[in-house]
C-alpha cells in the first residue's frame, strides 16, 4: 500500500462545509466523506460541490449516512427504496460511487437474516444499475446487526456485486470484536474503511461514539493492529477518518485537520513498524532525546526582573548574555533557563510565559526533518552570522520546540559570559519536567503532537477536582524519563471570575535532597508557596510517615505523594509574571508520577495569593 489515499469525513471538522473543505485541502488530504447534514446546510448544489472539491484537489470518496433502510413494514421499505433512489441521484451529481448504509436502529428493523439480505440485495440492485455501490456498516448499537460479523453475514447472504462492507474501527473495537476474522472476507467485498480511536470508557456505546471518539494515536484502541488485519485481508481503498467529538466540533478546522493528518501519518508509521510486509512507509525514527537544553521564558520589563530575582533566590546564576538579543542565560547544574525580553506579545506589562523548550537531540537536523514530515509548523528565525542554527517548530499551544546540542560549538556559544560562575547553587541539578496548560481544544492534539513529532509516549489520563472544576492531565515521556512533559486542560471553559492563575505553566527542577534545598531557598528569600496547616495534618492521619520527615515537611512547606513504587517530595514558588511558577522535586524510589493529588491544594493557595494581591 505504497500510494495511500488519505480521506477525512466532514463530520470530523467544525464550521460550514466551505470551512471544512478548505481545512481538509490545506492539511493535505486527498479526499473527503460527505456527511449528509453538511450538504443539506450548504448553498452549493451537488454538482457545484463536486466542482469545488475538484478545484481543491479533493475526491469525494463516500456519501453518508443512509439510515434505517430495512423494515418489516413492506410499504415503509418501498418508501426507503424510493429515498435511496433520490440519494443515488445526488451521488451521481457529486461524482461519488459509494454510499454508507448503517445497520438499522429503528423499531421495525428486520431481524430475519434472509429477509434482511433480500432487502439489502434489492437496494444494491438499484445502485448497481447506476454503477454505484453500497457499503454496509454494523453500528455498535444496531437493533439486530451490531457486530461486523453480523453485517458480513447479511452481505454474504445477499450475494450482490454492488454490496460490500464498511469496516469501522470504533464499531468493531468498542464491542471487543476480533479483526483477525477479516481474513475470511473476500477482498472485493471490503468496500470502505473508517478509522477512529477512543479513550477507554465504561459507558453507553452510543454516547461513547457520538461524543468521545478521537483521531488515531490519541486514544487507547489498537488502531495499528486493526489496520494490519484490514490490509492483510486485501483492502485497497482509502484510509478514512470518521470522528465524532464535541471538542473537535468547536476547534478551529484548519488546526484540527492538521491534527487529523498527523494522526494518519502516525498510524502508518506504527503499522510499518509492526508489519513492514504490508508495504506502508515510515519516516526515519525520532532521534533520542537526552534532556532539556534550556527552557525559555518570555518576559517583559516588569516580569523580567521579577523572574530574575526568583531564579537568583533559587540558586541560579546569571552566567550569559546573548550576543545580539535581550536574552539572559541562568544556570544551576544542568538546569538552564533563558529570560527573553525580545518576544513581542499583546499581553499587558508584568506577564511571563513558557515560550520555548529546547531538547537535547542526538541528531537535531533529523529531529527537525521528522517534525516537518509530521506537519509541525517550522518557524522562521532570524540569527546572526555566527549564531547557532537552531530549528524550531510550533506545538499546538504555540510553544516553540527547538532541537539542540549543548556541547562545544552549540547554542551556548551564542552567549557572552557575564563572569559569574554557576557554582553549587541550592542543590538543583536538572529539569525534571515542564508542565503546560493546554487550550480547551488542544489537549488531545498536543498529546499526539509530542507522540508523533518527538517520539514521546503518552501515559494514562488522570482527572482531579480542582477549585474551579475538573482538570484532565496526561504526561508524555521519553525513554529513561530524560524528557517529561505534563499536559493539562480544564474540561469546561471557565468564566473570567474563576482562575486567579489562568492557564498556569511551570518548570519543575530536581534535587537529591529537597529538605536541604528548601532550607537553602528559604534562607535566600525565595518566594515559596505556603502550605496550609490542614494539609500536613491530613498527611499525618492518612500515611505512616517518618516523624522526622513529617516535621521537616511542615518546616519547609513541602508537599508529598506516594505510590507502590516510592514517594515524591515537592515545593512550589508563588506565581511569577501572571502564570509562571517553579517547582522543585525529589523522587524517592521508583515513583513515576507528578503529585496530581496535591494539585488542588496548590491551585487554591496560588488563587488565594493572587486575588489577595489584586
Amino acid at each position: 500500500m505504497s500510494d495511500v489515499q488519505r480521506t477525512i469525513a466532514t463530520v470530523c471538522l467544525s464550521g460550514t462545509l466551505e470551512d471544512k473543505l478548505a481545512a481538509a485541502s490545506g492539511a493535505g488530504f486527498d479526499g473527503i466523506e460527505i456527511f449528509e447534514p453538511d450538504l443539506i446546510a450548504s448553498p452549493w448544489a451537488p454538482k457545484e460541490l463536486a466542482a469545488r472539491c475538484a478545484d481543491l484537489g479533493l475526491s469525494i470518496d463516500l456519501y453518508q449516512p443512509f439510515r434505517d433502510l430495512d423494515s418489516t413494514d413492506a410499504e415503509r421499505f418501498e418508501r426507503n427504496l424510493r429515498r435511496a433512489d433520490r440519494k443515488f441521484d445526488v451521488m451521481a451529481e457529486l461524482g461519488t460511487d459509494t454510499v454508507l448504509v448503517c445497520s438499522s436502529v429503528a423499531p421495525d428493523a428486520v431481524d430475519d437474516p434472509d429477509r434482511l439480505a433480500g432487502q439489502l440485495a434489492a437496494a444494491a440492485a438499484r445502485a448497481g444499475e447506476r454503477g454505484l455501490r453500497i457499503a454496509y456498516e454494523a453500528l455498535a448499537w444496531g437493533r439486530h446487526v451490531a457486530t461486523w460479523e453480523a453485517s458480513w453475514d447479511a452481505v454474504r447472504r445477499a450475494d450482490s456485486p454492488a454490496l460490500g462492507l464498511c469496516l469501522d474501527s470504533f464499531h468493531v473495537l468498542s464491542r471487543n470484536g476480533d479483526p483477525a476474522g477479516f481474513a475470511a472476507v473476500p477482498a472485493e467485498k471490503l468496500f470502505f474503511l473508517q478509522l477512529a480511536d477512543a479513550p477507554q470508557l465504561d459507558m453507553d456505546v452510543l454516547q461513547w461514539s457520538r461524543h468521545h471518539r478521537l483521531f488515531p494515536g490519541q486514544g487507547a484502541l489498537d488502531l495499528a493492529g486493526f489496520l494490519a488485519h484490514v490490509l492483510a485481508a486485501g483492502y485497497a481503498g482509502p484510509l478514512s477518518l470518521e470522528v465524532f467529538n464535541d471538542v473537535f466540533r468547536q476547534a478551529e478546522p484548519g488546526r484540527a485537520a492538521v491534527d487529523a493528518m498527523r494522526s494518519l501519518l502516525w498510524l502508518e508509521e506504527a503499522l510499518a513498524l509492526r508489519r513492514p510486509d504490508l508495504g506502508t512507509t515510515a519516516p526515519p525514527p525520532a532521534p533520542a532525546l537526552s534532556g532539556y537544553a534550556f527552557t525559555e521564558l518570555a518576559v517583559d520589563g516588569v516580569s523580567g526582573p521579577e523572574l530574575a530575582g526568583a531564579l537568583g533566590a533559587l540558586g541560579f546564576a546569571h552566567t550569559g548574555q546573548h550576543r545580539s538579543k535581550p536574552v539572559q542565560l541562568w544556570e544551576q547544574g544542568a538546569a538552564r533557563v533563558l529570560l527573553n525580553a525580545s518576544v513581542v506579545r499583546p499581553a499587558g506589562a508584568g506577564d511571563a510565559e513558557v515560550a520555548a523548550l529546547a531538547l537535547e537531540s542526538a541528531d537535531p537536523g533529523r529531529s527537525a526533518a521528522r517534525a516537518e514530515a509530521f506537519r509541525a509548523p517550522v518557524l522562521p528565525r532570524t540569527r546572526g552570522a555566527t549564531e547557532a542554527d537552531l530549528s524550531a517548530v510550533e506545538a499546538p499551544d504555540g510553544t516553540q520546540v527547538f532541537f539542540a546540542r549543548t556541547g562545544p560549538g552549540g547554542w551556548p556559544a551564542d552567549f557572552l559570559p557575564t563572569g559569574t560562575d554557576a557554582g553549587s547553587g541550592a542543590g538543583i541539578t536538572a529539569v525534571d519536567h515542564v508542565a503546560l496548560t493546554q487550550p480547551f481544544d488542544s489537549f488531545d492534539g498536543a498529546g499526539l503532537f509530542y507522540r508523533s513529532v518527538l517520539g514521546l509516549e503518552p501515559e494514562s489520563v488522570t482527572e482531579y477536582a480542582a477549585p474551579f472544576g475538573l482538570v484532565r492531565s496526561r504526561a508524555v515521556t521519553g525513554p529513561g524519563r530524560a524528557v517529561r512533559l505534563a499536559l493539562s486542560v480544564s474540561l469546561l471553559r471557565r468564566g473570567e471570575w474563576a482562575p486567579g492563575v489562568p492557564a498556569p505553566q511551570h518548570i519543575a527542577f530536581v534535587t537529591s535532597d529537597l529538605v536541604a534545598t528548601a532550607r537553602a531557598l528559604r534562607a535566600a528569600g525565595a518566594p515559596l508557596l505556603a502550605v496550609p496547616v490542614n494539609y500536613h495534618d491530613d498527611l499525618e492521619a492518612r500515611l505512616d510517615l517518618d516523624a522526622d520527615l513529617l516535621d521537616a515537611m511542615r518546616e519547609c512547606g513541602l508537599f508529598y505523594d506516594e505510590d507502590g513504587q516510592g514517594g515524591y517530595l515537592q515545593l512550589f514558588t508563588e506565581v511569577l509574571g501572571s502564570r509562571v511558577f517553579f517547582e522543585v522535586v525529589q523522587r524517592l524510589g521508583g515513583y513515576d508520577g507528578y503529585g496530581a493529588v496535591n494539585a488542588p491544594v496548590r491551585m487554591a493557595a496560588h488563587r488565594r495569593l493572587r486575588t489577595s494581591a489584586e
